[in-house]
């Protein structure tokens, strides 16, 4: 399969262009394989898994379920490349066993993932915050690229979807998803619009029952708006968009929002790290009002997205 058909390989398999967004310490292999069964593609970070134990179980376990379901191969899996990640070479050998469609790379250059995920014919798409970085995805050989634009939960970008796709596309017309508060079908469709082939959406699926969060971290996204957003990199050394209220509850000191803590992925489960009590959001944060089922959400999306497309065929009329 050729980069240029990836995308066209995998919309046989989806009801919508929507890839659920992998979430550290959110998604787990129960919202993968909801999100596979209801017709989307679901990721989660390898290192979401605590042990690689139970990382091989969870690959197991999300393309036995899925294979099971007629959906075998409608997921992905998101790895650290950054220098500082000591998984790194034990996840690409299992991922290299159990073969996943897309590998998402973040946090530095796809180049290591590359020769490992083509040799079994999966593709490497590129998480990247802007133009440049994009650039040298490309110059390194990822398959697609992955715009995380401004307004996006956890590790976040600078630039609006509207300025970034453009950009992008001015030098890359192979497979590009988009995302930065994408929250219903309107923003769907206005990614596609722009000149992405599918939309990542994260922020709508936390408040999921079939995500990794407590019910805790659930009620504070119902009580949270788009102004309860703050954006910082003194979390993580990575520039993000956490909840106010969870700031507050660890004690940020908030005079430090605009300081930036060493990069440092080491232990990255470890119970010192600043995040496992700091909870991730993005800017389309108040349109979570109530806990749902994945099924449910993803239900309400077609809906939406079904009347969107009456509503441009009406729309033609003017033309």
């Amino acid at each position: 399969m050729n980069s240029s058909s990836v995308i066209t390989d995998l919309n046989r398999g989806l009801s919508l262009p929507v890839v659920v967004a992998p979430m550290f310490l959110i998604s787990g292999p129960d919202l993968v394989i909801a999100a596979g069964k209801a017709g989307l593609l679901g990721a989660f970070p390898a290192p979401n898994a605590r042990t690689l134990e139970d990382l091989s179980g969870w690959l197991g376990r999300i393309e036995g379920e899925l294979s099971t379901a007629g959906r075998s191969g409608q997921w992905a899996i998101n790895m650290i490349v950054h220098g500082t990640y000591d998984r790194f070479d034990a996840e690409i050998e299992m991922v290299a066993e159990y073969k996943p469609r897309i590998v998402i790379t973040a946090l530095g250059s796809p180049k290591r993932a590359l020769n490992k995920v083509h040799a079994f014919g999966g593709k490497v798409f590129s998480d990247v915050i802007n133009a440049e970085q994009a650039r040298k995805a490309v110059d390194a050989g990822a398959d697609g690229l992955v715009l995380v634009c401004a307004g996006a939960g956890g590790h976040t970008g600078n630039y609006s979807a509207f300025a970034f796709v453009e950009e992008v596309r001015s030098f890359w017309d192979g497979p590009l998803i988009a995302g930065g508060a994408v929250s219903n079908a309107r923003g769907v469709m206005a990614m596609l619009n722009l000149g992405a082939d599918c939309a990542y959406m994260g922020t709508r699926f936390i408040g999921c029952r079939e995500s990794l969060v407590s019910d805790d971290y659930r009620q504070m996204l119902i009580r949270a708006r788009m102004q309860d957003i703050i954006t910082t990199a003194a979390i993580s050394g990575v520039k993000g968009n956490w909840m106010r209220e969870s700031l507050e509850r660890s004690g940020f000191d908030f005079s430090q929002v605009d300081e930036t803590k060493k990069i440092d992925f080491s232990n990255i489960q470890g119970d010192q790290k600043a995040w496992k009590n700091i909870w991730g959001a993005g800017q389309g944060v108040g349109a979570t009002t109530s806990i749902e089922d994945l099924f449910c959400v993803v239900d309400g999306l077609k809906q939406d997205w079904n009347w969107l497309l009456q509503t441009q065929e009406a729309l033609r009329h003017w033309s």
